[in-house]
Parts: structure tokens; C-alpha cells; sequence
């Protein structure tokens, strides 16, 4: 049985006049219970709908959408969500927001636990030092490290993640990448994890399969095929890597507009 499975699943929006407007046609997938699936895809072809449907925050019109077989309509504490910018709430300190994700999922933790469970996920995350801290005095790469230790902290079997590193430089990009498959290596069970992104090369380093998305529907679905653990450098010296990128790229070449997006990358 599939862990998480989406049948025949439709959603349409209102537009600015009113009319309806078609954000995915009948998308049908699965992904195996520990997969990491990366969903790629040109702009508006329904990468993000599709995650606010696993999260709960869209009905869709039709369809059905099972996690181990059985039917989700809403939001669920089974299910740990990162988005593209931070998510933090401003009036709290950085160990207050990953308490406050704590506390979702463990209400009968008692103040000592929650407080020592927050400091273990900001130490994973590289913030040991910073819990005292509000989100206005972190860069904004120090301040996705700690919406990412609120969502792992909620130790949720699955992860949705929303071009997580989206907004984030080059430079902090490679190292939130890096960190994201240091925890989820180390992390028993191996989580069922869900990420959308624009970067290919970010696509094929963390992923064990790759959606590809166009014109509301999956289109293919690509198994990675390079062994774990990966190494940049090993990669990026490969020739094997260097085609499997290019037959990825090519699939945006329907539409020569597109090339200079998913071309430039950030580069493995």
C-alpha cells in the first residue's frame, strides 16, 4: 500500500473576473512510505496546489487523496509543512516557535521537556546559541533553519515542503541542502517527504524520484538513479550526472521561454 496516494484529483479557482479557473485535472500519483519525491515544473503548472492539498489547506473538486489508505479532507497533525518564507511568528523567540510546533503534536509534554526537545532540534539545525533570539535578528537563512526545526521537531511521518530554499542565497541554499539530507539520513524511520522546487540540480541531489509537472497533470515520473549517500563533487564530476540533468532540462524545452529558468540553476 501506497503511503500517500492522489486519485484522479481536480481543482479549479475563481479568477479576478469570477470565471473558474482549472489548477490541476484529474492528477493521479503515488509515493512509497520513506521516498523523498521532488515535483518540478514550469510557473502555474500546479506544483504548490498540489502541496496545499496534501496539507490540508485546499478541498479539491474531485478526486480522492488517502494517506496509508485512508481518506484526508483537512489539515492533520500527521503531516509537518515548510514554506518557501519562514513562517515564523514574529513576537515569539526562535525556541518559542519550535515549542509552539512541539506542543501541536506532544500536549502532554511538561515544560522542562518541551523546552529541552526545542533546544535538541535547534542544535540539528546549527542554531545551538541562537534560541533566545527573534526571527527579525537571524539572517534569513538562520530563520528557514528554524521554521525547518519547528516542522522536524513536530516528528511528523511526513514532510511537505514548499520551495524551501527558494528565497534563500547560494551560498545558505547548498547548505540547507546539505543539513536537510544530514537529519533525514540520520532519522529512524526515513520520512515520506514531499518537495516541490524550481532547481533541478536541487531536485536530483535530494531525491529518490522526480514528478515532472505540465499542464496541471504529472507528465513523468523519474527515478534518480545515483546510490546514497551522494557527494557533490562526485556528481558534479560525472558524466552520468551531466546527461540525466540534460534529459531533465529538456523536458521545459516545449517552451523556449523557459530555458534561462531552469538552465541557470544554482549548480550542484
Amino acid at each position: 500500500m501506497a503511503k500517500i496516494e492522489f486519485d484522479k484529483i481536480s481543482l479549479d479557482y475563481l479568477d479576478a473576473g469570477g470565471q473558474p479557473f482549472n489548477a490541476l485535472d484529474e492528477i493521479s500519483f503515488e509515493v512509497k512510505e520513506g521516498e523523498f519525491v521532488s515535483i518540478i515544473g514550469s510557473s502555474g503548472c500546479g506544483k504548490s496546489t498540489v502541496l496545499s492539498i496534501l496539507a490540508g489547506l485546499n478541498e479539491p473538486k474531485s478526486g480522492e487523496y488517502t494517506i496509508d489508505g485512508n481518506k484526508v479532507t483537512g489539515t492533520g497533525r500527521d503531516r509537518g509543512v515548510v514554506f518557501q518564507h519562514y513562517s515564523l511568528f514574529p513576537w515569539m523567540s526562535v525556541r518559542k516557535n519550535v515549542e509552539f510546533g512541539i506542543k501541536q503534536n506532544f500536549p502532554s509534554l511538561n515544560r522542562k521537556e518541551l523546552e529541552n526537545k526545542a533546544y535538541e532540534y535547534l542544535a540539528k539545525v546549527g542554531l545551538k546559541g541562537f534560541e533566545n533570539k527573534y526571527p527579525s535578528q537571524l539572517s534569513g537563512g538562520m530563520q528557514q533553519r528554524a521554521a525547518i526545526a519547528r516542522t522536524l521537531a513536530m516528528e511528523t511521518d511526513i514532510l511537505l515542503m514548499d520551495e524551501p530554499f527558494g528565497a534563500i542565497d547560494a551560498k545558505n541554499r547548498v547548505i540547507l541542502q546539505d543539513l536537510l539530507v544530514d537529519i533525514l539520513e540520520s532519522t529512524v524511520p526515513k520520512k515520506t517527504i514531499i518537495f516541490v522546487t524550481h532547481d533541478v540540480d536541487e531536485a536530483i541531489y535530494l531525491s529518490d524520484r522526480i514528478l515532472f509537472m505540465k499542464n496541471k497533470k504529472i507528465e513523468r515520473s523519474i527515478d534518480v538513479p545515483f546510490d546514497r549517500p551522494r557527494k557533490r563533487e562526485t556528481l558534479a564530476g560525472s558524466s552520468r550526472y551531466r546527461e540525466f540533468r540534460q534529459d531533465i532540462v529538456n523536458l521545459f524545452y516545449y517552451d523556449n521561454e523557459l530555458r534561462s529558468e531552469y538552465e541557470g540553476g544554482e549548480g550542484i
